[in-house]
C-alpha cells in the first residue's frame, strides 16, 4: 500500500477552497492619488471582470496609508498566487492580505 504524501516530498495538499469564488484581497499601500488606479490596473490584469468602481477605500489613522479592499470572482489557487505575486512586487504596495 502506498505511502500518503508528505509534505517534503513535492506533493500539494489539497485546497480547502472551491471555486469559482468571491475572494476579498486587502491591500495597504502608500497614500498617492494614483494607488488605487494603478492596484486596480492589477486587479483586471487577473481578474477582468473585477468592477474598480466596488473597491473600497480606508486611509490610515495618520494618514500615511491608504487600505483597499477588493473582492475578486476567483476561478483558480494559480490565478489568486499570480495576483499575490504581482502585487506584493508593486513598488507601491506594502502588505497584502
Amino acid at each position: 500500500m502506498a505511502e500518503p504524501a508528505g509534505p517534503g516530498d513535492g506533493a500539494q495538499a489539497p485546497s480547502l477552497m472551491q471555486f469559482p469564488m468571491d475572494f476579498p484581497i486587502k491591500i495597504m499601500g502608500v497614500r498617492a492619488d494614483t494607488f488605487a488606479e494603478e492596484v486596480s490596473v492589477v486587479l483586471r490584469r487577473h481578474a477582468p471582470d473585477f468592477d474598480p468602481a466596488t473597491l473600497e477605500m480606508r486611509p490610515s489613522r495618520l494618514g500615511t496609508y491608504l487600505g483597499l479592499t477588493a473582492t475578486i470572482r476567483a476561478v483558480s489557487r494559480e490565478q489568486l498566487d499570480a495576483l499575490y505575486r504581482e502585487l506584493t512586487a508593486h513598488p507601491m504596495v506594502k502588505v497584502v492580505l
